[in-house]
């Protein structure tokens, strides 16, 4: 975590550890112990809790800074790199939600396993995120260039995100208007799907909500456990496009690690609020395009001209709501079923 966090105030740490293991005993052990339909009542009250209890860490991280850590202006400053990386994470991962529609459609997974599948995968994805923001960070601290004279000014150019502003312009482009590729992809054939099968044995049917069987005395995989593993392998493709972005945001371990795991456990019960009004969110898509292209100039300017947090979360944030109002102005005339 960034210098000395950890030595300094390791109570926020802690905090933050018990406060996301309790939610999650709390979601699959006692709320959701036995799979169901998830409604969108429930959906609704599931990401009214989640973006509360971000937003009141956000304020622990003020309150901690503002006090322990450096005075008021760093307290802003923390405050507002936690809230626009945690609407970046959160606008970005709608697009993978969009995703997971498919694939549980495609596996004609039932309703009430849904809620499973993404409590496992979301746990895949508070491993893999930490690897890649914590691996990202080293590897960005050590690949600035020496500071050189470049159009008239003084300047420090980051080779890393230097290439990462470039891939999410590139990205931005090559996604607008949504990800139409994907309804025809043949998930049972992704790199999770087949990952499986080389390991087990799967059945054509599933057993309930349980990732193994036993047919013939042979114990063997359910398609729920190949379910699981294209979700993981889905959720790694795309945080190439959304760590990368939150790197414009910040360069410290902690801020960037709590605000992107705050914004995933927070993304099932969106999904559930997702799959039931997805007709909502046709033009989102656009928004999300958009979002990947201004953060990718934000990252390659930055050496001559730095856009501050709160600006870039005024940008995200109008582009988000702009994005849903057109939607439920302008709603596409096909209806999307959803399995």
């Amino acid at each position: 975590m960034e210098k000395g966090i950890l030595e300094l105030h390791p109570g926020l740490v802690i905090g933050f550890g018990i406060t996301v293991v309790i939610m999650l005993l709390l979601d699959l052990g006692i709320f959701n112990k036995k799979s169901h339909v998830v409604t969108s009542k429930e959906a609704t009250i599931w990401t009214i809790v989640w973006i509360s209890l971000s937003m009141v860490f956000s304020g622990v991280v003020y309150y901690v800074f503002n006090g322990d850590m450096g005075g008021h202006d760093l307290a802003i400053e923390k405050f507002t790199q936690f809230q626009a990386a945690y609407w970046i994470e959160k606008a970005l991962s709608i697009d993978n939600l969009f995703v997971f529609i498919l694939v549980f459609s495609y596996f004609k997974v039932p309703r009430e396993l849904h809620h499973k599948v993404l409590f496992w995968g979301i746990l895949g994805a508070l491993l893999f995120r930490a690897i890649f923001i914590f691996a990202g960070v080293g590897i960005i601290n050590v690949t600035y260039l020496p500071e050189f004279e470049l159009l008239g000014k003084e300047v420090k150019i980051n080779i890393v995100l230097s290439l990462f502003g470039l891939f999410l312009v590139y990205a931005g482009i090559k996604s607008w208007g949504g990800g139409d590729d994907d309804e025809d992809k043949d998930f049972s054939n992704s790199a999770g799907a087949n990952l499986v099968k080389k390991l087990y044995k799967v059945s054509d049917d599933y057993d309930g909500d349980k990732f193994f069987t036993i047919k013939n005395g042979v114990k063997i995989a359910t398609p729920l456990l190949v379910v699981v593993a294209v979700i993981e392998f889905t959720d790694v493709l795309f945080a190439v496009d959304s760590i990368p972005a939150i790197f414009a945001i910040s360069k410290d371990p902690f801020i960037l690690y709590t605000s992107n795991i705050f914004a995933i456990l927070g993304l099932r019960s969106l999904y559930f609020l997702l799959a039931n009004f997805i007709h909502m969110f046709s033009k989102l898509p656009y928004g999300l395009s958009i979002i990947l292209t201004f953060i990718g100039i934000k990252m390659i300017i930055s050496p001559w001209y730095h856009i501050s947090s709160p600006i870039s979360l005024g940008i995200v944030g109008g582009v988000l709501i702009i994005s849903v109002i057109v939607s439920i102005m302008f709603p596409d005339k096909k209806e999307d079923e959803v399995a």
